[in-house]
């Protein structure tokens, strides 16, 4: 199974835990192969009146005395075995999620969140059970399986010989249906992952929901899902519900040959009623073994498909990583050079036809220069803004800093030395103080003071009765959608960079703020170089230069009074706000 490596390395470091668990299991299954032997003693005595109270009592403490010893080493090999698998659940989950991590923007194009819960939940507990018990079933199934049959040919061959003719019945079984299992199996995740993705989907926009009294859609929607994914499992179950059956039949075909032809011998005195006892108690510990070869083939099979599922992602390798001999950036100038850019998104989208984002760019941005960008929604400017980290890597073309291809600049210090508020501001399910320092324990109280006072919500902070521990919730649902972007304005404010991205700052505040936030910025011209994009022009008018993009072209660019001199998208779209803002005082 090629997918084993991701889980060899964590068995590899646990094996003394996994040896002195599987040393245990052994000593469990050796010693509970004595017990029928102490009952066949008793029956034997007590069969021939031969025995005495106390003799009876020496039996009952031989057996306590092994259930003892039993339940001790039960609890190592459940220690053992079983923390070995939880560790390597807990190993592989954060090798998956620290490998998503890697992965380009590109990537979460198509995969949905609910598909990437379900290999981080569903997946991995899986392939734990696959590791731990899935262990434990198969050493139960090899090694009491046959000291049981042992024992059981010491008492009499030619029985345990009629007893094993079912057996190569349950091998053959188990090798037919875990090839089905396994795909059914497959399906079952794939399913599962559907339905999650749902759910999530559902509860994240709750809110919109009750808002146009959709309930009964999302209902039905959770619940075509729901039906596929019990159509999926009751494809399974019809797979199982006959495995498991069978080994049934065939464990209790065995019982019923020992008591058919071991009756008969125990008449015929050829074995002892003692042996007869021991006989059938031996074929109860065979039982779980044959049992066990059924339930091990369908654990190592989920798990295995899961395992599978796993790596296919383990498998993608980020679009968007350091070049071979990538440099460091040790100083940062701040000058950006577009050079004939072009993108697209249709190799994320599977769309060939799609427009390209952005066509034919050129530009260059001075250190210290602020460069204002507008145009109408679906122009570019946000494509604009995120090939500047690297977020998405240009179709054509490059895009420089300082003279240097971004592709050829290590991405960490690249993204270190810019700072970046997207058009939607995310906020983390934490306080106020972790959503804007991002957790960091080295950020001063003074300079989280500054950042706040600069992005205009140090005021709203200081007005909640906990102030910057104030709880945000899930997506920052306890703020307003104003109070949300300037918490990320603070964000980005807060580190200290030689390139600032701005995607729309002031979208969502009113126009006395937006002055205020504005004014910060332009506070920085000079000492930072500034991309902002703003639909709002009058923002804009302190940029040393300002570009208009439309279907992903530069259609028009110069300062202020040159744009407005032009008369076109800028000088059209600036007037009809200064009407819409006078009319709003």
């Amino acid at each position: 199974m090629k997918s084993l490596y991701l889980i060899k390395p964590y068995l590899i470091e646990k094996r003394r835990l996994i040896f002195l668990g599987l040393v245990c299991l052994v000593a469990v299954d050796f010693l509970q192969l004595f017990i029928p032997r102490i009952i066949k003693w008793a029956v034997d005595d007590i069969a021939e009146y031969r025995i005495e109270t106390v003799t009876l009592l020496t039996y009952a403490l031989y057996i306590i005395g092994l259930a003892l010893m039993i339940g001790v080493f039960r609890y190592v090999w459940r220690r053992c075995l079983m923390g070995t698998s939880r560790r390597v659940e807990e190993g592989l989950r954060n090798r998956l999620f620290s490998h998503i991590q890697t992965l380009s923007a590109g990537y979460f194009v198509n995969v949905k969140t609910g598909d990437l819960m379900a290999h981080a939940t569903n997946d991995i507990q899986h392939v734990r059970m696959a590791t731990g018990m899935g262990m434990v079933a198969l050493t139960d199934a090899v090694v009491l399986g046959t000291a049981a049959i042992g024992f059981m040919a010491y008492i009499n061959v030619r029985l345990t010989a009629f007893v094993l003719i079912p057996m190569p019945m349950i091998v053959f079984g188990a090798r037919f249906f875990s090839r089905k299992m396994h795909r059914h199996y497959g399906a079952v995740q794939g399913a599962f992952s559907e339905l999650t993705e749902v759910v999530r989907e559902r509860f994240a926009g709750i809110r919109i929901i009750k808002a146009y009294n959709r309930e009964q859609d999302a209902a039905s929607k959770l619940e075509a899902v729901s039906r596929d994914y019990i159509e999926k499992n009751l494809g399974l179950v019809r797979i199982t519900g006959s495995f498991f059956p069978m080994m049934v039949f065939f464990s209790n075909l065995s019982l019923a040959i020992v008591l058919f032809l071991g009756g008969r011998q125990t008449i015929t005195f050829t074995i002892t009623p003692g042996d007869f006892v021991a006989f059938i108690s031996y074929l109860g510990l065979l039982t779980w073994p044959m049992m066990a070869t059924g339930w091990v083939t369908n654990l190592i099979q989920r798990g295995k498909a899961s395992l599978d599922r796993i790596d296919k992602i383990m498998q993608t390798a980020p679009e968007i990583e350091d070049a071979p001999g990538a440099i460091p950036l040790e100083h940062m100038d701040g000058a950006i050079t577009f050079e004939n850019v072009g993108f697209s998104y249709a190799p994320y989208a599977s769309a060939s036809n799609m427009f390209p984002a952005l066509d034919g760019i050129d530009i260059k941005i001075d250190p210290g220069k602020t460069l204002g960008i507008v145009g109408p929604p679906g122009s570019g400017k946000s494509t604009f803004l995120s090939l500047i980290p690297r977020i998405f890597d240009v179709s054509r073309g490059r895009v420089r800093l300082d003279g240097v291809d971004v592709r050829k600049i290590r991405i960490r210090d690249l993204r270190s030395g810019i700072s970046f508020m997207p058009q939607e501001p995310f906020l983390f399910d934490g306080t106020i103080r972790e959503n804007i320092t991002f957790g960091s324990n080295t950020i001063e109280d003074a300079q989280l003071i500054d950042a706040t006072r600069k992005a205009s919500i140090y005021d709203a902070i200081t007005a909640f009765p906990n102030g910057f521990e104030t709880l945000v919730g899930e997506r920052g649902i306890v703020l307003s959608g104003g109070q949300k972007q300037r918490i990320a304005l603070a964000r980005a404010l807060l580190q200290d960079s030689g390139i600032m991205i701005l995607d729309d700052p002031i979208s969502q505040v009113d126009m006395r703020t937006g002055e205020a936030i504005i004014h910060t910025i332009r506070s920085m011209a000079g000492k930072k170089t500034i991309v902002i994009v703003s639909h709002r022009l009058s923002a804009l008018r302190f940029a040393d230069g300002i570009i208009t993009l439309e279907n992903g072209r530069i259609i028009e660019s110069g300062t202020h009074s040159e744009l407005m001199a032009q008369q076109g998208y800028y000088a059209k779209t600036f007037r009809f706000q200064e009407i819409e803002e006078e009319y709003a005082h």
